[in-house]
């Protein structure tokens, strides 16, 4: 067979499979409408209906609806009872094979749990880090810092008390100095 022909024969063949597969969906739609026509009935001429013909019109779309929405749940309740019963039967067979259906696994990164290693050693090695930092300050006693006395050298720097009586000190309001005597 020459590379012509089979050239020839390909495009034919795609050309059948497109059209059968036109075809499908054709009649997948006509069997779509048709289905749609059956259940929902030719629609009504609402025109020229007055108030109590619409109201029964309604009411028979109303139950109509109601009606396949039970149909639909029980359908849905039929294949949730039907997928159970497989499952268990699946299990059981499982079973008496001696087969287990085996878990999915996580996709774990190894770097990540090497470097979460590397930090928990890095953090066992530094206890300090641990440690609560404290004050000084909070530990002494206010006695303490109350009965501290500064030589007689530094008794002259800012906020230093000076005694009565040496010189160079403020009197008292209401006493007299010496000189004014």
């Amino acid at each position: 067979m020459t590379p012509e022909r089979k050239k020839k024969l390909r495009l034919l063949l795609r050309k059948k499979a497109a059209e059968e597969l036109k075809k499908e969906q054709e009649r997948k739609a006509a069997e779509r409408r048709k289905i749609i026509d059956q259940r929902c009935g030719q629609p009504k001429n609402l025109d020229g209906a007055n108030e109590d013909d619409l109201r029964a019109i309604i009411k028979k779309y109303y139950d109509h609806c109601a009606n396949l929405e039970s149909e639909k749940y029980d359908i849905e309740m039929e294949i949730m009872r039907k997928d159970y019963e497989i499952n268990e039967l699946n299990i059981q067979v499982n079973d008496l094979r001696g087969k287990f259906i085996k878990p999915t696994l996580k996709k774990v990164s190894k770097y990540e749990n090497k470097f979460a290693k590397l930090q928990k050693k890095a953090a066992e090695f530094n206890f300090r880090n641990q440690l609560k930092t404290v004050k000084k300050k909070e530990f002494e006693l206010e006695d303490d810092k109350e009965k501290t006395t500064k030589p007689g050298w530094a008794a002259g720097g800012p906020g230093a008390a000076k005694k009565e009586g040496e010189e160079g000190a403020h009197p008292a309001e209401g006493e007299a100095t010496a000189e004014e005597a």
